[in-house]
């Protein structure tokens, strides 16, 4: 479980460092934060899942935005 959390978290850092190369890394960037917030329900940190989840919403309208 603690793997699963540190690639979700080192997902994240790594597409947000680099969204600027590509909309790509910005919609992985939305992805690893769906990761994090499944990660943070599973380990029963609900405010955690619960942020991750806004960011994902705020990733994928950033990703749609920039996309087009």
């Amino acid at each position: 479980m603690t793997l699963f959390g540190l690639f979700a978290v080192t997902a994240m850092l790594v597409c947000y460092a680099v969204e600027d190369r590509s909309h790509w890394y910005v919609l992985g960037f939305a992805s690893a934060c769906a990761l994090g917030s499944i990660y943070g329900f599973l380990q029963g940190a609900w405010p955690f899942g619960i942020v991750e989840a806004i960011w994902v919403l705020v990733a994928l309208r950033r990703w749609q935005r920039i996309s087009n």
